[in-house]
Parts: C-alpha cells; structure tokens; sequence
C-alpha cells in the first residue's frame, strides 16, 4: 500500500511539476492531460479503498472500480505525447495493454464460483507492470533517469 502511495504521490508531483506559464498550447494540452490522468488514477484509489471488504458487493465494486482504472489507462496510451516526450509512447501504450490484461485476469479471478489464486497473481504482476511503467514515465517527465535494476536505457547518438 504504501509503494501504491508513493506512486501516486509521485504522479500528482509529476503533474505539479509540469504546470508552467507562457509554454506552447501542444505542451500545456499535454500538462493538463497528465494532471487529468493522475487526479483519476487517485479518485479510482480512494474508490477502492473505501470499499468496504465485509460486504456482499465488495468483489463486484472492486471490479467496477479496476474496470474504470483500465479505461483511464487507454485514455492514457492514446495521449500524443510532444514531440520532446515522443520516446514516452510505447511505454505508455504497454502500460495500458498490461492494465487490461490485469483487470480481465482479476475478473476471471474473481468472476468464477472460486476464486483463483494462480490467475489473481498472475493479475497483480500485470498490474505492478502497468505501474512500474507511468513510474518510469513521470520520472523521465521529471528530466530524471530511473535509477532501476531491471530497466537499461539506450542513448541515441547522431
């Protein structure tokens, strides 16, 4: 939960950060785009963790909630991205296709008579995956450089 946090917390500075005056209509589109995203993504979270567990709908309002996450990651791949941010896309565009595969995983995990223990797993590692990606987009965002173990990055030379 509170790598969850700290994820969201990082996106909402992301947007902050981004918010200048006096820049070209294409960026600042782009800044409010990322604003929208990351105020979504944080209502959709508190959505979720105001569900209460103990009730017979709690699985079905979990559901509803990860069904709209999955819409407002699509939402997300299909930003055109500034020409200066252009390398960001298919990131984006894999955060979204790992989101949906992670919700419809949730959803047969959830959605059977049982609940499947190997399929909601599997569901979470896609759902990390999604994340692990706009983590990596709001730090480049930031002029950062994930400092990552598991993510090697190529420099174009000219």
């Amino acid at each position: 939960m509170k790598k969850k946090i700290l994820i969201i917390f990082s996106i909402v500075l992301a947007a902050v950060m981004l918010t200048a005056c006096g820049e070209d209509t294409e960026l600042t589109r782009f800044k409010k785009s990322i604003d929208d995203f990351c105020t979504r993504i944080s209502e959709i979270d508190n959505s979720i963790n105001q569900i209460n567990a103990q009730s017979d709908d709690a699985t079905a309002q979990l559901l509803a909630c990860l069904d709209d996450l999955d819409t407002t990651f699509q939402g997300f791949a299909r930003l055109d991205f500034p020409e200066e941010f252009n390398y960001l896309e298919n990131l984006a565009d894999e955060s979204s296709e790992y989101m949906t595969e992670a919700v419809k995983s949730y959803h047969d995990a959830y959605g059977g008579e049982r609940y499947d223990e190997n399929t909601a797993e599997y569901a979470k590692q896609n759902y990390s995956r999604a994340y692990k990606r706009i983590q990596i987009i709001i730090t480049f965002l930031h002029g950062e450089e994930p400092t990552d173990a598991d993510l090697s990055i190529e420099y174009e030379t000219k």
